[in-house]
């Protein structure tokens, strides 16, 4: 590495001067770990901050891959050599290199099962100093904990080892979810030189409270987080976040919704919200643009066609939802109602694809329809189970696959929507689509997330900035802010229809998903096109660029902290 010199910045807003760091470590769990939309997240904004900070923000994540190859990491056993001994002989086993996104930040990815060993005792520290409740943990608590704990020393060990020698340098330390909060809360106590911020991405009681269907939003004000986390067992991860929200430099979250939520649950208001930006470089242009979606919608309806022994051609509306599989939480059961509803609508003036993209217990591709497409015949008659291109594991358990037999969906020839599940993660070798998401979902017309909880929301995100029109609702933190920029509620005309949803007005989603996918089957070429045109637009007030502005105010308010302990 180069030598390492003073890269501490003042930055002007609003007349005030803010204090920017000179490095930022930040952990999450899914750090070179592609399991969600923190991800997303994270590998965007890297971008952003390498090009302000040239090697300078180092990323944190679990060393899952033991001896294999982790495909979203590049070991470089040139950077940091001498940290790396030194940080063998304290015990701490990492691998350091690049993540392997635009930009190619620095990563370490740091073994924490070593610290099993001492968990307890880890646990009784927490306790101790911050009385954090780990006495009910269960499941994926312990692991969490153990990852946090090993990045929170990778931390210390190379702010004394590479950054301590130069006192005046500022330090920022931030970490996503409630998994990293006990490594957040071990640099607040241990080096106080260092800022710390903690970003919720969403509570896990309000979570909880949603996925176990209860009313979240009427009844929020009345809530008592503590006492739901006994009712639903969650006391340690509730425990966690909320010591960890009340002892950090600066709390953050990503939007206003979770804020109120975080208000409510955790009892502490948030000192920031931190918008979820978005990184556009990989999405093609012109001419590549063209031929992509030219070809996403010729493998959607080839895989289609093979499966339902039809014939539509590109005339048919293209519709999807995705994301995990959270069957209420995401809107997956709404979606699968409007699409039942829109089948007997009259208004509806196209033939309708529609998919459903959101990994389950998957088995293996099936057999049957992978030699349907290898033949590149056409077909007259559908497969068994024309719903499905995955055999699942659980078949006669699944939430999608029991939705439709309930509303008896079986995609019958006449049928003018056919809903069709791709139960996979969309990475580019599962067998059946064999192309990934981002190449996948420009082929698309419409997508539509239609969620009861959702942060953020990524996915409609995305979508808009692949020239793709979305519906989605205002409990979503993306909702809410396209309805900011607009004013009032976003239309699809506008490029995201914005859909106003509670915790009892279920059926009436439904219908306005209907009737907007019926009047977008009747949209002109022309409508199309601007709708297209406002989606892309849309999307590129929320790239990184306008939205780190944000993260810079969270820095300067735990720098602030950190220098004030300083004089003590």
């Amino acid at each position: 590495m180069e030598k390492y010199v003073n890269f501490a910045r003042k930055l002007t807003n609003m007349g005030k001067e803010i204090l920017f760091p000179d490095y930022i470590f930040e952990s999450s769990w899914e750090v070179c770990n592609k399991v969600g939309g923190i991800y997303t997240v994270l590998s965007t904004r890297a971008k952003t901050l390498q090009d302000k900070m040239k090697d300078r923000t180092i990323f944190i994540g679990p060393d899952c891959w033991g001896e294999k190859t982790c495909p979203y990491f590049v070991e470089d056993k040139s950077l940091f050599a001498d940290w790396k001994k030194a940080a063998k002989k304290d015990g701490l086993s990492v691998k350091v290199g690049r993540w392997n996104i635009p930009r190619k930040p620095i990563a370490v990815l740091v073994d924490f099962y070593p610290f099993f060993q001492k968990k307890n005792e880890i646990y009784t520290w927490l306790w101790e100093n911050y009385q954090v409740d780990s006495l009910h943990a269960y499941g994926d608590y312990d692991e969490a904990s153990m990852f946090s704990y090993a990045a929170a020393l990778v931390v210390e060990s190379m702010y004394r080892f590479v950054v301590g020698a130069k006192k005046s340098l500022k330090v920022v330390y931030q970490g996503n979810e409630w998994m990293t909060g006990l490594g957040v809360l071990y640099i607040n106590k241990m080096v106080p030189e260092i800022g710390t911020i903690f970003t919720t991405h969403a509570t896990s009681i309000g979570r909880s409270i949603a996925g176990n269907n209860k009313p979240l939003y009427d009844y929020l004000f009345a809530y008592n987080g503590d006492q739901m986390a006994g009712e639903l067992n969650m006391q340690s991860k509730h425990s966690i976040e909320k010591q960890t929200a009340h002892y950090v430099d600066c709390f953050t979250t990503v939007s206003d919704i979770t804020a109120n939520e975080c208000k409510e649950l955790l009892d502490k208001p948030v000192d920031f919200v931190l918008p979820n930006g978005f990184d556009n470089s990989f999405v093609p242009k012109g001419a590549t643009f063209t031929k992509k979606r030219k070809a996403a919608r010729e493998r959607l309806l080839a895989v289609a066609n093979a499966l339902l022994g039809t014939d539509l051609g590109d005339d048919t509306l293209i519709i999807s939802t995705s994301g995990r599989y959270e069957f209420r939480n995401k809107g997956v059961d709404v979606y699968i109602e409007a699409m039942n509803r829109l089948l007997r609508d009259k208004d509806l003036k196209k033939n309708v694809v529609a998919f459903i993209e959101v990994p389950g217990w998957v088995g293996e591709p099936r057999p049957d329809l992978v030699e349907r497409l290898k033949s590149g015949k056409k077909y007259d008659t559908p497969l068994e189970v024309p719903e499905i291109t995955h055999w699942l594991h659980n078949m006669t358990h699944d939430n999608v696959l029991g939705m439709l037999k309930y509303l008896d969906m079986h995609n019958r020839k006449d049928d003018k929507v056919k809903l069709i599940f791709l139960p996979c993660y969309l990475t580019g070798d599962d067998g059946v689509i064999n192309m990934p998401y981002y190449d996948l979902v420009l082929g698309n017309d419409l997508c539509i997330y239609p969620s009861y909880y959702e942060p953020w929301g990524y996915t409609p995100l995305e979508a808009v900035a692949f020239k793709v029109p979305c519906i989605t609702t205002d409990l979503a933190g993306f909702g809410l802010w396209a309805n900011s920029v607009k004013g009032s509620y976003s239309e699809i005309e506008d490029g995201v229809k914005v859909i106003h949803r509670t915790d009892y007005n279920y059926s009436e989603v439904a219908d306005v998903i209907k009737d907007t996918v019926a009047k977008y089957s009747n949209f002109s070429d022309e409508e199309v096109k601007k709708a297209r045109a406002a989606a892309e637009k849309l999307s590129k007030l929320a790239l990184w660029s306008n939205f780190i502005r944000y993260y810079e105010q969270a820095y300067d308010m735990a720098l602030r902290k950190a220098e004030e302990r300083k004089k003590y």
